[in-house]
């Protein structure tokens, strides 16, 4: 690694160089602790013998020729979306094409001098404004009725689709070869085979501060009406766990999936259940209120999928060891967020919040 000269080595240099005459190997012998290199020396000479100094000349170096401050303001217009016309913005790839310059100095601009920050976009649920009063409403009745103190006991309920394909981003799957074009690459490292219809298992849980359900498999092919529901997921399956660790004293939330909110759905849980936040009185379209969806969904799926699933078997094996490996801790993490969660819908009135957290 090259060693930056300090103010006091090229005083001493020039010294040297001006007064004794010495070359860089006799510097480097009688100085031998400063660890001084034979070419930094060199240019140190070269410099003093032209100019009679070590320091460089204002203005010298390479010319600032793209980073205009023409170009800055195109960049500046271009990258960001206009006024109350969101989408209209260019992506750096896009300017660099349409005003002539590179990629790279197109992203220098936009870092260095514009100083913007680049954030990535999310996928929400859409809110009409009808959404976003009773997301308003529902959230204050939960402020009062979700007190810390029964936090500690309620159970989350939500299910999920996995399937045997791995999901991917295609942003992040990419292939790297040392070709020209894209047709030289052999077709098998390039090309992923995608079934038209994977196979796949829905799986329903609860989770709480108290502990976790297992997993309770849905039989393929079946339709997950209200009888199914009440009968396989709840009595057979998430009830008896939540019972055998949390006793006859628990709050049980379901969100208001069309299986949840028909009336033999909503009376079943009710007269089996001591406390029941029913579909009217949990928030629609808010997957980022339910601990299972905006937390625990992704970290099991990023378990799951570390390895190649062969069949609907084998995925519902893989599922239930890492459903073991679903901590306490992250789940007690999640459900601490849950009042944040409801008190940032009520400061947006209804409206999203997922941009609030990470």
């Amino acid at each position: 690694m090259k060693r930056v000269l300090t103010a006091d080595d090229k005083s001493l240099i020039r010294a040297l160089r001006i007064e004794k005459g010495w070359g860089a190997v006799r510097m480097m012998k009688e100085f031998p602790s400063r660890q001084w290199k034979q070419r930094t020396l060199n240019d140190q000479i070269t410099k003093i013998d032209t100019t009679g100094n070590t320091e460089r000349k204002p203005g010298s170096g390479r010319r600032r020729t793209i980073r205009t401050a023409d170009n800055i303001a195109v960049v500046s217009e271009m990258i960001c979306s206009q006024e109350n016309q969101p989408g209209t913005s260019k992506s750096p790839r896009e300017i660099s094409h349409e005003i002539g310059i590179s990629h790279g100095s197109v992203r220098r601009i936009v870092k260095l001098d514009l100083k913007l920050k680049t954030f990535r976009r999310r996928e929400v649920q859409l809110l009409t404004h009808a959404d976003k009063a009773k997301r308003l409403a529902a959230c204050k009745r939960l402020l009062r009725r979700v007190t810390k103190a029964k936090l500690t006991r309620t159970w989350f309920s939500d299910e999920k689709i996995f399937t045997v394909q791995t999901p991917t981003n295609s942003q992040n799957d990419r292939v790297y070869g040392a070709v020209s074009v894209k047709r030289h690459i052999a077709p098998e490292r390039l090309l992923k085979g995608r079934k038209r219809f994977s196979n796949s298992v829905m799986v329903p849980v609860a989770v709480s501060q108290m502990g976790k359900t297992s997993l309770v498999f849905v039989q393929p092919g079946t339709k997950v009406n209200s009888s199914y529901y009440c009968e396989k997921v709840l009595k057979e399956g998430l009830l008896p766990d939540i019972r055998n660790i949390a006793g006859d004293v628990f709050t049980f939330q379901q969100d208001g999936a069309p299986s949840h909110r028909s009336k033999q759905t909503v009376e079943f849980p009710q007269s089996e259940v001591p406390d029941f936040i029913e579909p009217a009185n949990w928030p629609p379209n808010s997957p980022d209120l339910n601990p299972v969806d905006y937390c625990i969904w992704g970290s099991l799926q990023q378990l799951v999928y570390r390895q190649k699933i062969r069949d609907r078997e084998h995925l519902k094996h893989v599922l239930q060891e890492c459903w073991e490996c679903i901590s306490q801790d992250m789940i007690n993490r999640a459900i601490g967020q849950f009042h944040k969660c409801l008190s940032s819908v009520v400061a947006a009135s209804g409206g999203h919040i997922e941009h609030h957290f990470n």
